[in-house]
């Protein structure tokens, strides 16, 4: 037997009875659109303009023109949100896409450096709307093999009271710490004492998250402090919330939604604002995309989710890693 032969390493990462599901559930995604008359487009993977989220980095190349010296960057995309809101606003109507996205620094169990996700965008929806339909997908998608699943909406200043006893809306860096370091977390060094978010998301991650989607369920987590809220709409009162939803099945999350902001003016306030915390973390700022900027002056009233499909198909197989549900992991590409 030759030494080539005898090495597996060329081989998928995921069998291909796996792949075979994989390509069924891609078939059912689209299926379930093309009932709704949402139609799938396509957008293009790259990119003058990286995101301004200081929690997500971007994969960038350069583009020379014939008889270019120095290049001119690009950005691998890490969702087809701005894109499919500049088709929103150019009148296209409902509309969903199965998107390969790229993020840097991402790599683990629930984790591939390139993934399938699905983003689509409902107009005439409010979130609340959407979570239905979310809901109804998941459902659809995950039954043959979890059986009949109960969806149960869950505020997030609620999970946090009743199982921490903190109100995230309201309480100081200092009680947040607190908390976390009450549970046995160890807070990684030079955590913002000034901000709640980074208290928040780790109490979220090492003590809440496992709880969301357990025996039968899917949870929703909706209403988020408006510090979370990236593109999401603000709805008034006591306290104001984003609105904003996360998916939850086996502690997982599957996906994230919002009623989508149209509000050029307060979109750049975001975008400057994650400069801002960018600088201060010592990476490096972006240029605004000006293009979805002007386009959310005419973004019609919708909402937008985006899920991911390496995470769904590894809840449909049983799998316990994304290299398992993916032809190729990042390690063998």
């Amino acid at each position: 037997m030759s030494r080539e032969s005898n090495n597996a390493a060329w081989r998928p990462c995921a069998k291909l009875t796996t792949l075979q599901i994989r390509a069924q559930l891609l078939r059912q995604i689209r299926e379930f659109f093309h009932q709704r008359q949402v139609w799938e487009v396509e957008t293009p993977i790259l990119s003058r303009h990286g995101v301004t989220d200081p929690h997500l980095r971007s994969f960038t190349t350069l583009y020379h023109e014939p008889g270019e010296r120095h290049g001119q960057v690009r950005y691998l995309h890490t969702s087809p949100e701005y894109a499919m809101k500049r088709l929103l606003a150019a009148g296209s109507g409902s509309i969903y896409q199965l998107a390969r996205v790229f993020r840097n620094a991402e790599r683990g169990r629930w984790h591939n450096p390139e993934f399938t996700l699905l983003e689509w965008y409902r107009v005439g929806f409010d979130h609340q709307q959407l979570i239905d339909e979310v809901g109804v997908l998941v459902q659809q998608l995950l039954q043959p093999a979890l059986g009949a699943l109960t969806i149960e909406r869950v505020a997030y200043a609620e999970l946090f009271q009743q199982h921490l006893g903190i109100d995230p809306h309201r309480d100081q860096p200092s009680v947040l710490r607190d908390c976390a370091v009450a549970h046995g977390i160890i807070p990684p060094p030079g955590l913002s004492l000034t901000e709640r978010d980074p208290w928040l998301d780790l109490l979220l991650t090492h003590c809440l998250q496992h709880q969301l989607g357990q025996s039968g369920r899917i949870s929703v987590l909706y209403d988020y402090p408006v510090t979370q809220a990236a593109l999401a709409r603000i709805r008034p009162g006591d306290p104001p919330v984003a609105e904003r939803f996360e998916f939850y099945v086996q502690g997982i999350e599957l996906a994230n939604g919002f009623h989508e902001l149209n509000d050029p003016q307060e979109q750049r306030r975001r975008f400057e604002q994650d400069n801002q915390h960018r600088r201060l973390q010592g990476q490096a700022t972006l240029a605004l995309d000006e293009e979805f900027l002007a386009s959310l002056a005419h973004l019609p009233s919708c909402s937008g989710v985006a899920l991911g499909v390496d995470r769904l198909l590894l809840l449909a197989t049983g799998q316990q890693q994304i290299s398992e549900v993916i032809s190729f992991s990042f390690g063998r590409a």
